[in-house]
């Protein structure tokens, strides 16, 4: 047994001998565990919750003793912030951003491009006037050169150890919360503008000239045809740290040679995650430094040193050892992009900055040091604090516990140890949640409980306040008394039942018994034991927890309602009218003896001698029951009888195909019939069906809703036809409100599709109207929808999945489970909301509209292989169900060309409303596939399109 299980117990051990009249003072305080001995410091390792008087581990040991000043606040020294001496400046990484960090800090470090783009001209009206840039306004650059220039300043010439690239990346439009891993697009073939075809051909490029800087893309990323991903190529490939490009030149009269200046790094071995760093050389002294985001490394020596790049890659069987590399080359299966740069290029050259960028970084630097001052200054504030809390616990700590036969108060622990953290000063001290129902301290709370010096307690509520103060009057007997009786009769509980069931086989005669219902007298042992259970936990359900953990008030009722709902002991035999049941088979007599001995553990519960007369009223209800229940099968059998074909759905009339031998027919609700087929086939459960209500298929001005091509169509769901006859029976036996008759009109031709119809009352064309723009409008306010999307390839045939357990079947059972659950239901990034579709119903709103549940369609759309059912919503936009797409097919957003009745679905952020998507629409996928097979280069060289790195961003915006 645990400890604190152990103290309480033995604080209620005296309730073996001591009846609850007998309850002394001495036994309230030992209730309340007030004469434990306190715990000491160095002996017990925890805070013990079952002892109040034990105060060691709730927090003291941070206060005790010599405290380092910097555990007073939590806030960074502001100087670590600040740039080293001869230091890069680093750039922070807002999500997914590391692949255009690298880029920037390679430009960066390429003088002739910096300054280059320093010299080209700034459209800030003021610093083309000369004017200077007002102080109270901040710059804004208007173009993405212009963020370029200032950003570049700023990793020149500012104070801070990083900065903020998120203006020049709102300007290049990407998303920094989805990876950039380039776009392979185009076929394979090269298309010949004579013949009009794709032929074979041979690439040959001719180089004439050569930059001084020379970017190479190792194209690391190729498509997988077998999986239909995109995958890493993570084998070595060597580069050497010169680079002559004279053999390829088309003339051979100058000097090529270029030396490595950077390496773009990709970590990782999947295509569609990882993090981009950059080694980069500084061009004036020749050292390497590795650019890791907002994090700069000076490299050792004057090498390039990749090898703990290297090592980060996850290993595989598959993997091939790292080949020997000679003098002056590298090997790297990470490297993603090699920098080379003109080795005769002057390395002297510096790249000033402009007078209006120099002024802004200058301001931005005074931001910083003003950030930096604040910052120290908070810093200094919270030691003060912190030094001043530190004197007042090591004094109140050696005073907290409260002497023997000294005035004592209680606190919860929860608030000391609040008082305790240095994080936030504690507020308040609040006991309402330990208080029983008399208004005082309960002594099931006692565990979460501390006694402390009065002397403490009065300086804690002079300096922080609350209450209600908890002294020795706070102890309550009331508690005590109730507790050492629900104690007493947990013991008493074995042999009682013993007692009672000797008593129960003795047979009772004449009116000296009471009645008890066999439910209850069955699990009486059980109930008692829970209803004293029930009692010993009373004060957590209605006082809740300690500070602010209380009980959400909604879930407290919630619960009590349940418990409400649940038979007490002897409710099973107490009828609804609170008198004794009318069903003997339900109860028996037990004799006073036993009655007696269950009254101690139920007091409350109905009693009833056997000499009780049992309900007059459910005998009444009784008889007039079983009366109702001979009417209802009566009139069940006449209806059947009457109505045997619309009954059972045989020989109904159709208006696609009208039967000779009548001209006229009738028109109820379906809902109508379904509901009086319910009544007939179970009369005595169902309430019977009484009347035809016709107006809900009206509309407010008593004209007709439907078409006749509709009810043959859409709308044939929503009635019944009825043959003269059974109409005849159907205005006997119920109440009709209004007629509705479909007439054939007779023509001189006999084909069926000359036939003209009429009704009564007529088709009321405004209603009609609306209704059916009312049904438009909820196509487009749909929620939890099916919609189909359908991959294609060369818009000719469907494209298998490579994933077989993507593959959708053709056969009907599995249509139906795969329409039960649509792709989409268990996407985390699909925002479901409640509803579904119900059984639609006709009400009337200015006219008859249909209930926005759901929307019916009367054919259903039947799945091919290769498509797939998603769950849709209207206010959805067209990226959230690409998205979708992506989980469904493995296709990428940006690949995805999405189109529907011949109309291209380009506006990401569109809702689907509003593109025209509606439930059970067909949209066609086609995906943007690159075809490379390397493996399938022999002597011919196919063209093939360039990758995009950044691919719908600014960079190409021209």
């Amino acid at each position: 047994m645990a400890p604190r299980l152990q103290l309480e117990k033995a604080a209620w051990r005296w309730t073996e001998s001591v009846p609850p009249e007998e309850v002394t003072q001495e036994h309230i305080e030992a209730a309340y565990r007030i004469g434990l001995e306190p715990c000491q410091r160095g002996v017990c390792r925890r805070n013990c919750r079952g002892n109040p008087n034990c105060l060691v581990g709730i927090g003291e040991h941070v206060w005790l003793g010599e405290i380092d000043e910097n555990s007073f606040h939590n806030i960074d020294d502001p100087n670590s912030e600040r740039r080293k001496k001869n230091a890069f400046v680093g750039l922070t990484n807002l999500g997914a951003t590391c692949y255009v960090n690298t880029f920037l800090q390679m430009w960066f470090l390429n003088l002739e491009l910096r300054q280059a783009l320093y010299l080209c001209p700034s459209t800030c009206s003021e610093y083309v006037t000369g004017q200077g840039i007002p102080k109270d306004r901040d710059y804004e650059p208007q173009t993405i050169c212009e963020h370029l220039q200032y950003l570049f300043a700023l990793l020149q010439n500012s104070n801070r150890r990083y900065i903020d690239p998120s203006g020049f990346v709102k300007a290049l439009g990407l998303d920094t919360g989805q990876q950039q891993e380039e776009k392979l697009e185009g076929d394979n073939r090269y298309f010949c503008e004579t013949c009009q075809s794709k032929q074979n051909a041979t690439r040959k490029i001719r180089l004439l000239s050569l930059p001084c800087t020379l970017n190479l893309q190792l194209m690391r990323f190729v498509f997988d045809r077998q999986t239909g991903h995109k995958k890493k190529l993570n084998t070595y490939i060597g580069f050497s740290e010169l680079l002559d490009m004279e053999p390829f030149m088309e003339q051979k009269d100058g000097v090529y040679i270029y030396e490595l200046s950077a390496v773009l790094i990709h970590r990782g071995v999947s295509a569609y995650s990882g993090h981009y760093i950059a080694h980069v050389k500084d061009p004036q002294t020749g050292e390497w430094y590795k650019f890791n985001d907002e994090d700069i490394e000076k490299m050792e020596g004057k090498k390039l040193q990749l090898g703990i790049e290297e090592d980060l890659a996850e290993p595989s069987k598959s993997q091939t050892r790292k080949p020997k590399c000679g003098k002056g080359t590298h090997c790297s299966r990470n490297a993603y992009m090699l920098v080379y740069r003109l080795q005769t290029r002057e390395k002297s050259l510096t790249a000033e900055i402009p007078t209006f960028l120099q002024e802004l970084v200058e301001r931005d630097n005074c931001k910083f040091e003003e950030w930096c001052n604040e910052m120290a200054d908070m810093r200094k504030q919270s030691v003060v604090r912190g030094k001043i809390k530190h004197e007042e616990v090591k004094e109140l700590y050696q005073r907290l516990p409260a002497e023997a036969g000294c005035p004592y108060e209680f606190v919860s622990l929860e608030w000391l140890q609040k008082w305790l953290d240095e994080s936030a000063p504690p507020k308040p001290i609040d006991n309402t949640a330990c208080l029983c129902s008399h208004g005082k301290l309960h002594p099931d709370k006692i565990s979460i409980m501390k006694r402390i010096s009065e002397y403490v307690a009065d300086y804690f509520y002079r300096r922080y306040g609350g209450g209600p103060r908890l002294n020795v009057k706070a102890l309550c007997k009331d508690c005590v008394v109730e507790r050492c009786r629900i104690l007493r009769l947990k013991n008493q509980l074995n042999e009682d039942y013993k007692t009672v069931t000797n008593l129960l086989k003795i047979t009772v005669k004449g009116n000296d018994g009471f009645w008890v219902g066999k439910s209850s007298l069955r699990s009486w042992r059980q109930l008692a034991l829970e209803q004293l259970n029930e009692q010993d936990d009373d004060a957590d359900q209605n006082n809740g927890k300690m500070n602010g953990d209380a009980q959400n008030k909604d879930e407290s009722n919630e619960e009590k309602r349940e418990e409400e709902e649940e038979l007490n002991f002897n409710e099973d035999l107490v009828c609804p009218h609170g008198d004794l049941c009318i069903s003997e088979n339900e109860r028996r007599v037990v004799s006073k003896e036993a009655w007696k001995k269950l009254k101690q553990y139920f007091p409350k519960a109905p009693e009833f001698p056997n000499s009780k007369e049992c309900c007059s009223q459910c005998k009444i209800l009784e008889r007039e029951g079983e009366e109702n229940e001979a009417l209802h099968k009566m009139m069940a059998s006449e209806q059947k009888t009457a109505l045997q074909n619309l009954f059972q759905d045989k020989s109904r009339p159709c208006l696609g195909s009208w039967p000779q031998e009548t001209d006229e027919l009738y028109i109820v609700s379906q809902f109508f019939v379904e509901e009086w087929r319910k009544f007939v086939r179970r009369p005595t459960r169902c309430s019977p069906v009484s009347s035809v209500g016709n107006s809900a298929l009206l509309c407010p001005h008593g004209g007709l809703m439907f078409t006749f091509a509709s009810m043959t169509k859409e709308d044939s769901k929503l009635i019944a036809l009825i043959w003269p006859s059974e109409w005849e029976a159907i205005q006997k036996l119920f109440v009709v409100d209004h007629v509705i008759k479909i007439l054939r009109m007779q023509t001189a031709e006999t084909s069926p599709e000359s036939t003209l119809f009429d009704s009564e009352p007529k088709l009321c064309p405004e209603c009609r109207e609306g209704l059916l723009c009312q049904q438009q409008r909820d196509l487009r306010e749909y929620t939890q929808a099916t919609i189909y999307v359908h991959k294609v390839v060369d818009n000719k045939k469907v494209m298998k999945e490579a994933a077989p357990e993507l593959n959708v079947s053709s056969s009907e059972a599995e249509e139906e489970r795969e329409e039960a659950k649509p792709e989409g239901e268990q996407d985390p990034d699909f925002n479901q909301t409640n509803g579904g579709a119900k059984r639609q119903k006709i009400s009337h709103q200015n006219y008859i509209v249909y209930q926005k549940q759901g929307i019916r369609r009367s054919t259903r759309h039947r799945k091919v292989r290769g498509e797939k059912a998603l769950l849709v919503s209207a206010n959805q936009t067209l990226k959230e169900l690409k998205i979708q797409i992506m989980h469904a097919f493995s296709v990428a957003p940006f690949d995805q060309n999405l189109s529907i009745d011949g109309k291209i679905l380009n506006d990401d952020t569109a809702t689907l409303g509003a593109l025209g998507v509606i439930p059970e629409s067909v949209i066609l996928l086609k995906a943007d596939e690159p075809i490379a097979d390397y493996a399938a280069m022999d002597d011919v060289m196919q063209v093939c399109m360039p990758e995009e790195g950044f691919k719908g961003t600014g960079l190409l915006g021209h």
